[in-house]
C-alpha cells in the first residue's frame, strides 16, 4: 500500500527511555519487542525530515540518537527536547508520544508548563493486568488529560476493559465527592506491528530453514510447530491445552510432531515443569526448547516451522506480537480466541481460534490484587504473578476444537499452505509497521483538529497550584518558619569594615557557595552577576524592602529577578534589619527541570545537565538541544562583579 499524500508527514516528540526498546536482556517481555519495533518503523515509514526525542537523563537523549542513526539511511538529524520545551517552539512537533497508557504525569507536567491546549499527549496499552498500570489508568479521570489526548487500545477487548475500568474508577469518585466523572480522552483502537520484509521467504531464509531442521532432527515429512514467547505457565499461557492437543493429533494423524518452545524460562522450578509436561502430556511429541532471546533464534526460527501455536489464557497478554510475526512468515496458526488475537487471525482463513471459557461475572472478587501487597516491591511482584496464575488456572481452553484444529492442518499440507499464504497477505495489508505507523500519525492528525475545537477541561484556576498535589513548596509550608519575605522585610548590609572589608567578606562568600554542600542547588539559585547586582545595590542605595506591591524591591528600579526576593543573608554578608523578616539565605532564579549538580555534590557546580547527544542550547527558559557541534551552556564561574 503506498503512503498516501500529505505535506508534511505528522511527527511526534517520542518519550524516550532505553528499558522500552532494549531487547538484548535476560528478561525479555513483549513491550521491548514492540518499542524496539515502533522505534525502528517510525524511522523507516514516518517520512519525517527529522527526529525528536524527550528524555529524563543525557545518556537516554544520546541511545535514542545511537539507536535512530543506526536504522536511518538518511542521516536524519536527532533534536533532543527538554521537559519544559513542548509547546513552546514552533519547530517542536504538537504530539508527545510515550510507550504507556499512563498520561497523568505528562499531563501535569504539561500544565505545569504551560496551556494544555499546547500540544496532545499520546500513549499506548501493553499489560493491563497490574495493580500499577490500573492505578496509572485511574489516575486519567483525574489527571489534567484533555479530549485532545489519547490512550490507543492494541485490542478490542483490552478497550472495553479499559473503559470498564474508568467506568467504576469515575462512578465511585462521583459518589464521593458528588457529580459524574467520566474520560475526556480518545480510545481509538490500533495494533501493534510487524516489519514484514524481515519475515519474506528469501534464500537465505530458506537455507535457514533446511539448517535448522537438520540441526534438529525434523524431516521433510515432519511437522514442526511452533511457539513463541515467554515459557511461563502462570504469566503467559498454560502449556497444558497444547500439550494435549498435540498429543490428541499426533496419535490421529500418525506423524511425528515437533514442538518448539522458544523463549526463556523465568526460573529452573519452571523450566523443570515444561521439560517434564511436554514428556508426560505429549510423550509423542518431540518437545524442542530454543532461547528466544538469542538474535539468531529469534530472527530465523520461523522459517523452521509449519504451524504456530499460542493458547494463551492470561490476563497479562493484551494483544499478542507473536501471532502477527507467525502471519508476517506465512505460518497458518493455531491461537485461543483471546483478546487481541480475537482482532489479528481470521477463524478458517488465516488459522483456527480456540473458543476461551471464564468463570461467570462477579464470582472473583476475592481474587482481586491485593492493596497491601503493594507495599512492599517483593510481595507486589509475587502477588501479581498469582493474581494472574490463579486467573489463568481458572481460564479454560477448549483442547478438544485445538486437537481437531492440529490435525486438520498436520494432515493437509495445501490447506496449510493457502491459509499461510492468506495470513501474510494480512499482515501485510493490516499489520505492517508502514500501514500501523501510517494510523498512528492520522491520529495526531486528528488529535490536532480536536484540539482546535475542544474546550480545555480542569482549567487552571488563579490562587490555585497547576497541581493541587505539588504545590508551591514556599506556599504549602509557609507555616514552618518564624517569618517569611513580605512587604515589611528589610535587607541591609552589615559594616564590612567590622568584618575584614569588602574582599575578604566577598572571598568568604564565594567560598560557601563553592563548598558541596551547598553547590547541589546552584541551578536554581542566583548566580555571581545577579548576586553581585543584588548586593551592589544594597551597599549603593542603602537597605531594600521586600516584595512591594508593584514588584520591584524597594520601590526603586527593577532588579533581576525581583520576584524571586531571597537574598543572600548567610553569615552575616546581609542581614535583616531590627525587627524586620529573616530574609532566607537565597535569591532564586527559576531552571529548567532536571538541570544541575546532584545533592551529594556530583557534577558541575551552576552546570546544567543538558538533553542531547553533544548538545548546544538554543532559545530561552525550556530549550531545545540539537545534535551537532559542542557548545557552552551555563553560566562560567568567576568573580563578583561587585567590589
Amino acid at each position: 500500500m503506498a503512503r498516501r499524500d500529505r505535506s508534511p508527514p505528522e511527527n511526534a516528540v517520542i518519550f524516550h527511555h532505553p528499558d522500552a526498546v532494549e531487547t538484548d536482556r535476560e528478561m525479555l517481555m513483549g513491550r521491548h519487542a514492540a518499542g524496539e519495533g515502533f522505534l525502528k518503523g517510525f524511522v523507516e515509514h514516518s517520512a519525517v525530515d527529522k527526529f525528536f526525542c524527550q528524555s529524563l537523563e543525557d545518556d537516554h537523549a544520546k541511545d535514542f540518537a545511537r539507536r535512530v542513526n543506526a536504522i536511518d539511511a538518511d542521516n536524519r538529524e536527532c533534536v533532543a527536547v527538554s521537559l519544559g520545551a513542548m509547546g513552546s517552539l514552533d519547530e517542536v512537533p504538537d504530539t508527545l508520544w510515550i510507550p504507556g497508557p499512563s498520561l497523568g504525569i505528562y499531563a501535569w507536567r504539561r500544565r505545569l508548563n504551560g496551556p494544555a491546549r499546547n500540544y496532545s499527549i499520546c500513549g499506548l496499552n501493553h499489560t493491563i493486568a497490574s495493580d500499577t498500570v490500573m492505578d496509572g489508568l485511574g489516575e486519567l479521570l483525574t489527571a489534567p488529560v484533555q479530549p485532545w489526548d489519547a490512550v490507543i487500545c492494541t485490542s478490542q477487548a483490552v478497550k472495553t476493559a479499559i473503559k470498564r475500568l474508568l467506568d467504576n474508577w469515575g462512578d465511585y469518585l462521583g459518589r464521593k465527592a458528588g457529580g459524574r466523572l467520566k474520560a475526556e480522552f480518545q480510545l481509538p483502537v490500533i495494533p501493534l506491528g510487524v516489519d514484514c520484509r524481515r519475515f519474506d521467504l528469501t534464500e537465505a531464509a530458506q537455507a535457514s530453514r533446511f539448517t535448522i531442521r537438520r540441526g534438529l532432527g525434523i524431516e521433510d515429512d515432519d511437522v514442526a510447530v511452533l511457539f513463541f514467547g515467554r515459557l511461563s505457565f502462570h504469566a503467559k499461557a498454560h502449556p497444558l491445552p497444547m500439550y494435549q492437543a498435540l498429543e490428541a493429533a499426533a496419535q490421529r494423524t500418525g506423524k511425528r510432531i515437533h514442538l518448539l518452545q522458544t523463549g526463556w524460562f523465568a526460573n529452573e522450578g519452571i523450566e523443570r515443569e515444561f521439560r517434564a509436561g511436554v514428556h508426560q502430556f505429549a510423550p509423542s511429541v518431540n518437545g524442542i526448547f530454543l532461547d528466544g532471546r538469542d538474535p539468531s533464534v529469534r530472527a530465523n526460527v520461523w522459517f523452521a516451522a509449519d504451524i504456530f501455536t499460542s493458547l494463551s489464557d492470561n490476563i497479562q497478554e493484551s494483544f499478542g506480537l507473536t501471532p502477527i510475526e507467525a502471519m508476517a512468515a506465512g505460518l497458518p496458526s493455531v491461537v485461543s480466541d483471546w483478546n487481541g488475537y480475537k482482532d489479528t487471525v481470521r477463524h478458517g482463513e488465516d488459522g483456527f481460534r480456540v473458543p476461551t471459557w471464564m468463570p461467570l461475572a462477579e464470582s472473583g472478587t476475592d481474587l482481586s490484587l491485593s492493596l497491601e501487597s503493594s507495599m512492599v516491591t517483593a510481595t507486589k511482584d509475587r502477588a501479581y504473578n498469582h493474581y494472574c496464575g490463579i486467573v489463568s488456572q481458572s481460564t479454560a481452553v477448549d483442547v478438544g476444537v485445538a486437537a481437531d484444529a492440529f490435525t486438520a492442518l498436520i494432515g493437509d499440507p495445501e490447506r496449510r499452505r493457502k491459509m499461510g499464504e492468506a495470513a501474510k497477505r494480512r499482515a501485510q495489508d493490516h499489520f505492517d509497521w508502514r500501514v500501523v505507523i501510517n494510523a498512528y500519525q492520522d491520529l495526531w492528525r486528528e488529535l490536532a483538529n480536536v484540539r482546535l475545537r475542544s474546550l480545555e477541561t480542569g482549567q487552571p484556576v488563579s490562587g490555585r497550584p497547576a497541581h493541587p498535589l505539588r504545590d508551591d513548596p514556599f506556599s504549602l509550608f509557609a507555616g514552618y518558619p518564624s517569618h517569611t519575605v513580605d512587604g515589611d522585610t528589610v535587607v541591609q548590609m552589615r559594616d564590612a569594615a567590622a568584618d575584614g572589608g569588602d574582599r575578604d567578606l566577598f572571598r568568604r562568600l564565594e567560598q560557601i557557595r563553592a563548598a558541596s554542600m551547598n553547590t547541589f542547588s546552584a541551578h536554581v539559585l542566583l548566580d555571581d552577576d545577579d548576586i553581585g547586582r543584588v548586593l551592589n545595590a544594597v551597599k549603593t542605595r542603602g537597605p531594600l524592602y521586600g516584595p512591594q506591591p508593584g514588584g520591584n524591591l524597594g520601590g526603586g528600579p527593577a532588579l533581576p529577578l525581583a520576584a524571586h526576593p531571597r537574598l543572600a543573608g548567610q553569615d552575616g554578608v546581609g542581614e535583616t534589619g531590627a525587627g524586620s523578616r529573616s530574609a532566607g539565605n537565597r535569591l532564586h532564579r527559576r531552571s529548567w527541570p532536571g538541570a544541575g549538580p546532584e545533592p551529594d555534590g556530583s557534577g558541575s557546580p551552576g552546570q546544567p545537565r543538558c538533553r542531547g547527544p553533544q548538545p548546544r542550547r538554543t532559545g530561552g527558559g525550556g530549550g531545545v538541544f540539537h545534535q551537532g557541534p559542542e557548545g557552552g551552556s551555563g553560566r562560567r564561574r568567576g568573580q563578583f562583579p561587585f567590589r
